[in-house]
């Protein structure tokens, strides 16, 4: 039966096929967050490779991988017409431009690697091979071209449960991405007769193996201190989750009321001991106002502190720092006690369209995010020392989701933040997306993680990725919870970065190279 199936995909033309590979990428989408449905990844590539066997030029190869990943990046990608329905009036008739643009824009990489995969090989055995190491070859010039974007990469299926996800603590996430490749792409050879069904049975082992290994790693740090009590000898993160609407965070006759939201949560708990340390946290720009520039309010923002609590807000920044052009920064501000500002950081990986508009001489489209100038760059990550906390790294938006990029390694941290304000994509796969690469950065660096999300989801990590508190997407509240013991465990991931994953990457080219050589000799010889 299946091999009837394969056969018949193979024969496909014309729009049938190019139908075929749109669906067969959209699929694919399943198996990420929030849907983690993983029988769907290896479905969505069997029909890719069987209807693959069918294709006889370079054209039909290259359009193979467009059209498959064309569906693949629009369907994972959709939340993204959220953040245009904000002001429907301005950016909705961008909505169609984005999400094609987007999308076809994108699938050039799986193109390539769908192609290079098709003209290096012979046979289904290593064209699924070769297809798994380009994918995630693909992956990776993903996330540094053109500023990158690393986004719902294959490993992220593996974010359902902490245990499979604990390899990326030794080869990274792109590492992951080609044995999720593997899991993915071997079963579709169960069609090579004996050889292609023990190749699928590898595939489907490597699942068994991740979380398998996984679970014993997990086994040997030892249980999850969920319920760590208020009586640990350890700093209380308080993280405040406003849940005010994308499109009322702005507006003028709001703003005090949204300030005053944002006091109410950030208060001491009637049961805390008074003179227990609080490190209060806000999301993304949550101050909505240039708290460098608002003493009144920087006041109002100390009242609900005690003595040796601080404060981190997510502010707009502004005032140059050694220059007279005007400027404003995406910034994480620390306030004390007596509403001075102790630490400031700048975003530094800023959203293209987002947040600046690349190419502004030629371009002339607006921002999407409030206000007409561009947000300038910060200097790169950077480790904050304030009172007698923990050093961390903060980490604004999206600067979570690149891989070896979210710690100055001259100043190491003892604990992540992210804040974030994922409320331009409303009730979507798109805030879940995000929150499975941030739990990553966690367990490749070996560190705690505190993620403050606008209307959610919050959440706390230790360093093996497992969840502390949680909470939930549009939903007001405030998470409260020690924070993480900064005991951090230098990861493999975190010495040698990517080295591994060009290994892996240059060993499975080489396997598969060579036996292709080798069969199509002893193929000339017979």
């Amino acid at each position: 039966m299946i091999d009837r199936l394969a056969s018949h995909l193979a024969g496909l033309s014309g729009w049938r096929r190019r139908f075929l590979w749109v669906v067969s990428g959209a699929v694919a989408v399943l198996a990420l967050p929030p849907f983690f449905f993983l029988p769907a990844l290896p479905v969505a590539f069997a029909l890719l490779l069987w209807s693959l066997e069918g294709v006889k030029c370079n054209k039909g190869a290259l359009s193979a991988g467009w059209w498959f990943g064309t569906g693949h990046f629009a369907a994972g990608f959709y939340w993204i017409s959220h953040a245009f329905l904000v002001q429907p009036e301005v950016y909705g008739w961008m909505i169609p431009f984005a999400l094609l643009g987007l999308g076809g824009g994108l699938a050039i990489f799986p193109m390539v690697a769908v192609w290079a995969s098709w003209r290096l090989t012979h046979g289904i055995i290593g064209r699924a091979v070769m297809l798994a190491t380009l994918w995630a070859v693909a992956e990776f010039l993903r996330g540094h071209i053109l500023t990158g974007f690393p986004w719902n990469l294959l490993a992220h299926v593996w974010a359902i449960d902490p245990a499979p996800m604990q390899f990326a603590s030794v080869v990274g996430v792109y590492g992951l991405s080609v044995v999720t490749g593997l899991f993915a792409m071997l079963p579709a050879t169960v069609i090579a007769g004996r050889a292609g069904r023990m190749t699928a049975i590898a595939g489907i082992l490597i699942a068994v193996l991740l979380w398998g290994g996984g679970a014993i790693r997990l086994a040997m740090v030892g249980p999850l201190d969920a319920e760590a009590t208020l009586a640990d000898d350890l700093p209380i993160v308080q993280v405040v989750q406003p849940n005010i609407p994308q499109r009322e965070k702005w507006l003028p006759e709001l703003q005090d009321q949204h300030f005053a939201k944002l006091l109410r949560l950030s208060r001491r708990p009637g049961d805390m001991d008074p003179a227990r340390k609080r490190i209060v946290i806000w999301p993304e720009t949550a101050a909505t106002f240039f708290v460098e520039a608002q003493p009144v309010r920087r006041l109002q923002m100390a009242s609900i502190l005690g003595p040796d609590d601080i404060l981190i807000t997510g502010a707009p920044r502004t005032y140059p720092r050694d220059t007279d052009e005007f400027k404003v920064w995406n910034a994480v501000q620390v306030l004390d006690a007596s509403g001075k500002i102790i630490a400031s950081f700048d975003k530094f990986h800023l959203v293209p369209f987002g947040e600046y508009v690349p190419f502004r001489d030629w371009i002339s489209l607006p921002k999407l995010t409030a206000g007409r100038t561009d947000f300038s760059f910060g200097d790169g990550p950077k480790t904050l020392d304030v009172g007698n906390i923990p050093s961390f790294s903060p980490l604004i938006c999206y600067e979570v989701i690149f891989p070896g990029a979210v710690i100055d390694d001259a100043h190491q941290p003892d604990w992540l933040l992210n804040i974030t304000n994922d409320g331009w994509f409303g009730k979507s796969a798109g805030p879940y997306q995000h929150l499975a690469a941030a739990r990553f950065r966690s367990i490749e660096e070996g560190r705690p993680m505190v993620r403050a999300a606008y209307t959610g989801v919050s959440a706390m990590y230790d360093p093996y990725g497992r969840v502390l508190a949680t909470l939930p997407l549009s939903g007001e509240g405030v998470l409260i919870h020690p924070l993480s013991e900064v005991y951090n465990h230098t990861t493999v991931y975190y010495l040698w970065r990517d080295i591994l994953f060009y290994g892996i990457v240059a060993f499975l080219a080489v396997l598969v190279l060579g036996y292709s050589r080798f069969f199509k000799s002893l193929k000339a010889a017979v």
